[in-house]
């Protein structure tokens, strides 16, 4: 059984004193603490501070003020002298009295967030100087008993480890099976037993041949209003070399811009904190779906009358970074809310479900099309709505675009349900450690 005893940590620790002006010869040509991470590894930086600055000496403890109980704190092992600013607090250790591995535990335990709120007014949120921390009291085992419990907590963490890593797999596989579920969704696959049971609604006037062209039609009629003569342009056929896949009986390759209409940017109005009405940026497109965090808003009368969204509107973002433009997501709220300058709004046509072309636009598929068609400037990538409108699309007949609805919706249900418990999942190596730290550090 380990011995404890209660001590003050300046009882092991020493301040290694200084404080020294940026302009001061002392700290000239020393690299600097630019931040110690979570994990206890620190990072250097040449870049010069207007703060006053510490000297921090090869073997010094290097404490964090900020985020000593996340674990900010380390051993600097360089062979010069480094500089940090005074929100970091440098200090020399008596290595026969306390194991720093057995410390810095310590730090991220219950019992040492305790201690720092019975002497701190404010605890943790409180940035901690030496003032605070040296006259500690806490319980110590002695330097023994703290490298046997070191090296029972490297085996608990390498459990943990494993533990992280199987939840992260998780959390990929079912990332990438909302991706395949999607691909065999606009490929027909999903719905190939469907197809078996219901010929008649594939074929005939049902064909999405027919399909579109009652679409095309109606557009004609459309190009007499003043919102179906903006699209009125013809569009080219889908050539051989543009079909990634061959599409099952009854489906049909068409642009976007032959089976929707619209294509109209946002509002480049200024926006504010506050206001009755919210404007949907980028940001606000995941996954799909409308995010409705961060938002910004408007009192702008013209400015709703004109971007007024609609049910069932699709909203497409036509400038971001490489990875994420062209990402898609369908308005399917009752809120009001307007769309703002780098969003594209576009409807669907009577005959097409807006949620099935929701799917394709979130599909792989979707994104090698975002690949080849943007153009890049300035660090950003740029898709219009002209080349939106050209976008190549696999229409299937209505009743099976319905079919593919409801097993989509479905099947991301079911998933939707397993990314919630990997998310709580997520949380538990980080409870468990903590449960560990609160059994080890509280026997005192």
């Amino acid at each position: 059984m380990a011995e404890w005893q209660k001590v003050k940590i300046s009882h092991f620790l020493k301040e290694r004193e200084g404080r020294y002006n940026p302009s001061d010869k002392t700290v000239q040509g020393l690299k600097r603490l630019n931040k110690i991470d979570f994990s206890g590894e620190i990072h250097l930086s040449d870049k010069n501070s207007k703060t006053d600055m510490i000297i921090v000496e090869s073997g010094d403890l290097v404490i964090s003020g900020i985020n000593v109980s996340k674990g900010a704190l380390a051993v600097y092992h360089g062979d010069e002298p480094i500089t940090a600013t005074i929100h970091y607090s440098s200090y020399v250790f008596d290595e026969r009295q306390i194991d720093i591995d057995y410390f810095k535990r310590f730090v991220r335990s219950q019992s040492f967030v305790q201690a720092l709120k019975d002497q701190v007014k404010g605890g943790i949120k409180t940035e901690i100087k030496p003032k605070h921390f040296l006259p500690l009291e806490i319980y110590l085992p002695d330097i023994k008993s703290q490298k046997e419990i070191v090296s029972f907590f490297k085996r608990i963490e390498n459990e943990m480890d494993d533990l992280s890593g199987e939840i992260a797999h998780q959390r990929a596989f079912l990332k990438q099976l909302r991706q395949q579920i999607l691909q065999e969704a606009i490929e027909g696959k999903l719905t190939a037993k469907w197809r078996n049971e219901h010929p008649e609604l594939i074929s005939g006037d049902n064909h999405a041949s027919k399909l579109l062209e009652k679409i095309k039609a109606e557009k004609e009629r459309l190009t007499k209003s003043t919102k179906g003569a903006k699209n009125a342009k013809a569009l080219p056929p889908i050539s051989e070399v543009e079909k990634p896949f061959i599409l099952p009986e009854g489906w049909v390759w068409c642009r976007l811009g032959e089976i929707a209409y619209g294509f109209e940017y946002g509002s480049s109005a200024k926006s504010s904190k506050g206001g009755s009405i919210p404007v949907l940026r980028m940001g606000n497109l995941q996954n799909g779906r409308i995010d409705w965090g961060d938002l910004v808003y408007t009192d702008d009368e013209t400015e709703i009358e004109k971007y007024l969204l609609e049910y069932n509107d699709l909203l497409f973002n036509r400038t971001n970074s490489r990875e994420l433009v062209g990402k898609t997501a369908i308005y399917e709220n009752t809120e009001k809310a307007i769309y703002a300058g780098y969003l594209v709004r576009f409807h669907m046509h009577e005959g097409v479900y807006p949620k099935y072309v929701n799917f394709i636009m979130n599909s792989s598929f979707h994104r090698v099309w975002c690949y080849e068609v943007k153009a890049d400037a300035l660090g950003q990538s740029n898709i219009n709505a002209t080349k939106l409108r050209d976008y190549r699309f696999p229409l299937s007949p209505l009743a099976e675009q319905q079919a593919i609805v409801e097993r989509v919706d479905k099947i991301m249900a079911m998933i939707d349900e397993l990314e919630k418990q990997v998310a709580e999942r997520k949380e538990l190596p980080e409870m468990l450690m903590q449960s560990v730290l609160r059994e080890v550090f509280e026997k005192g």
